[in-house]
């Protein structure tokens, strides 16, 4: 049977364009999404960069109100940049007007401590193609598996550092995110109690109908932590291609069944750009390497290129982003979904999370829309796995 398919979106802005078309379009994807039997719609939260889900609360609320059954989400909400109280009392507003469709994702963001050594890769077999700065790439049965960034090769860190700072309270101390998680479950089972001793309730918040979710990249804490609290895990291969994967494996190793679910359930997320054949797709996608270089060179996410205008990469920029051009989808439906398909079967996941970036919203629509329809989500929409 196919598996569900769902959409993650940044909202992004395009050179030329304003943030304010940029939630424009959001609502209108969202809108098409719902219509072409698409599962979830989830938003990133992402800062001072070009991309207008910053406020990804908000805009969640917004485009709850503006579609009437497909799920909506966080993939994620960053925890150190929130108090547990703020996210349940927020998502208990939007749920309380909008009841039973709301998934609350949760991420480990990275200022409590950012991680300059790369991390090592456990071999799995497969097929060696090639080399890289960092390892070797693997085909393992039709999936790109290159080797983990390492976040050493970022020249430029300050811009990264200062947004930290500047999203939390000076003085603040974060939460280890295990207890944030624990925060988080605490105030909406009604079961909180304040360090001082206090019993507190969330209103609204406690005993909203959201669906919780740990997101992930590494065999690291947020993927073993879904899994001892028996939660659905969300790995993002779109992001950290040379990872994901293994963080499939350690939230499965670690899964203990728990009232919300009997056995693992994972998410996997991949970039695609679909379009009526393979050259136009590859040209619709040619401002992606770009765009990717401006976030890893530390500057961040830049207002998505007009592919008509850009200027090849240079050797040096390639190396910095070739991993991710590897691994984006980028094809006439068919090829697109065969490599979508390769990625659910070596991934072993329930649900594909596809996300979308290109110049034009005409052509980020026609995407999904292609995609939707070869992927039969309108003959699968009665076949849909439960909400919760």
């Amino acid at each position: 049977m196919t598996v569900p398919l769902s959409i993650l979106d940044l909202s992004p802005v395009s050179t030329g364009s304003t943030p304010q078309q940029a939630l424009h379009n959001t609502i209108d994807l969202a809108q098409h999404a719902e219509q072409w039997g698409y599962h979830r719609y989830w938003l990133a939260e992402h800062h001072f960069v070009a991309v207008a889900s910053s406020s990804s609360i908000t805009l969640i609320g917004l485009v709850a109100a503006a579609t009437t059954r497909i799920r909506v989400g966080s993939a994620a909400v960053q925890v150190g940049h929130h108090t547990s109280a703020s996210i349940v009392e927020a998502f208990g507003t939007i749920d309380a007007l909008y009841p039973g469709r709301l998934d609350l994702g949760l991420g480990r963001s990275g200022h409590r401590r950012i991680q300059f050594g790369a991390e090592a890769a456990r071999p799995k077999g497969g097929k060696t193609v090639g080399d890289s700065v960092t390892g070797r790439t693997e085909i393992r049965d039709g999936v790109v598996v290159p080797p983990p960034f390492d976040p050493r090769r970022i020249v430029d860190r300050s811009r990264f550092i200062a947004s930290l700072s500047t999203l939390q309270q000076r003085g603040a101390q974060p939460l280890d995110f295990a207890e944030q998680v624990e925060e988080v479950r605490a105030l909406l089972d009604g079961a909180f109690v304040s360090p001082e001793g206090v019993a507190l309730h969330a209103v609204p918040g406690e005993g909203a109908q959201v669906q919780l979710w740990l997101f992930g990249s590494t065999a690291g804490e947020s993927a073993e932590l879904a899994g001892r609290l028996g939660l659905p895990f969300a790995a993002a291969y779109h992001v950290s291609p040379g990872t994901a994967l293994d963080a499939i494996e350690s939230y499965r190793a670690a899964f203990r069944p728990s009232p919300i679910l009997a056995e693992p359930y994972v998410v996997i997320s991949a970039d695609v750009v679909v379009a009526h054949d393979d050259a136009t797709a590859q040209l619709l996608a040619a401002g992606y390497g770009h765009w990717v270089h401006s976030i890893r060179s530390g500057a961040g996410a830049a207002p998505y290129p007009d592919p008509a205008t850009i200027e090849p990469l240079t050797a040096d920029q390639q190396r910095l982003v070739d991993d991710r051009l590897a691994t984006q989808f980028v094809g006439a439906p068919s090829t697109v979904v065969e490599r979508l398909a390769a990625l659910q079967q070596v991934s072993g996941a329930d649900e594909l999370l596809v996300t979308s970036v290109t110049y034009r919203h005409a052509d980020r629509l026609e995407s999904h829309r292609l995609l939707a329809e070869a992927w039969g989500l309108r003959a699968a929409r009665a076949a849909r796995i439960p909400a919760g």
